[in-house]
This record gives C-alpha cells, structure tokens and sequence, in this order.
C-alpha cells in the first residue's frame, strides 16, 4: 500500500532531510550534463538550513514521516523564482513534483504575478512537466559551466480575477 504524500511548509529541522533528497535528485543531472559541481550538488547543509530561515517559500512533500521531495521560491519585484525542485528518485512517476508545483504557486499567488524557473535545456522529463503545468519556454542561456539552460515562466492568476 502507498502511503498518501502530503505537502506543508519546511521548517529548519528539515534542513537534513532536504539536503539529502535534493543530493539524489539532481544526480541524474550531474550525470545528464557530465557536471557533478551542480549548485544543488553543492549546497551546504549551512546553505539550505540559511534559506529555511529566511524569506524563501520552502514546502516539503512527506509520504509519512519521510521527506520525498521539496521546492523553494524567492521573491523578486513581483516574480517568485521557483528552485531547487526535488523529488527522492524511488517517487518519480507519482505526481510528487505536480503536486510541489502546484503548491509553490498557491503559496506564491497572492505575493507575486508570475513564477519563473530553469531547468537543462535538454531535460525532457521537466520541460514536459513544467509544460504540462502551463509554464512556457521564454528564453535559453547558458550556466556558468556553458550548460544550456532553458528559462520558462507561468503568470499567476488569482482565482478571484480568473476568467474561468
């Protein structure tokens, strides 16, 4: 039987645990690109308790008391910029990253107009996530190790100004 996922905000005990399934994630990553020196590879545990304690929107996914997945946003004129979406590699394929998507903007709605984010641009499983989540491609660029990065955005839209 699989355990319901549940989705609330991290706190900085959860620093650990975070470091410890974004470390997993990304290797796919570091491997995809032939580069283990990733920012999310190099992280400190310093680093990550540091952004639980400040401003940053930081939301865990648990399938009972364990931690399967987390996402952070920062705030910047108007814009959440969505990072560091992770999810335990034994989870994939079960809506965990959908549904921390799909929360990180309700939690950024009323604080921002749109979300932002990058992932490899030669990712697919992401470009077809964010996509399928309404986020579009708007411009590439490289990181500072030359991997070409896709930047894509989504508008937010309270449900209160909502066409639908």
């Amino acid at each position: 039987m699989t355990e319901q996922v549940t989705i609330a905000p991290a706190g900085v005990a959860d620093a650990g645990e975070i470091l410890t399934v974004q470390r997993a994630a990304y290797l796919v990553e570091a491997q995809r690109y032939g580069d283990p020196f990733l920012p999310p590879l190099t992280e400190t545990l310093d680093e990550v308790r540091a952004v639980l304690a400040g401003a940053a929107t930081v939301l865990v996914a648990r399938a009972g008391h364990r931690l399967v997945g987390s996402v952070r946003a920062e705030f910047d004129r108007g814009t959440a910029h969505v990072g560091r979406l992770s999810v335990a590699p034994d989870q994939h394929g079960r809506g965990v990253g959908g549904r921390l998507l799909a929360a990180i903007e309700t939690a950024c709605a009323g604080r921002a107009d749109r979300c932002a984010l990058f992932t490899g641009a030669d990712s697919a499983e992401n470009l077809r996530l964010y996509d399928r989540h309404g986020y579009r491609i708007v411009a590439h660029r490289p990181d500072p190790h030359g991997i070409r990065l896709a930047v894509l955005e989504k508008a937010l839209v309270s449900p209160a100004r909502s066409d639908r």
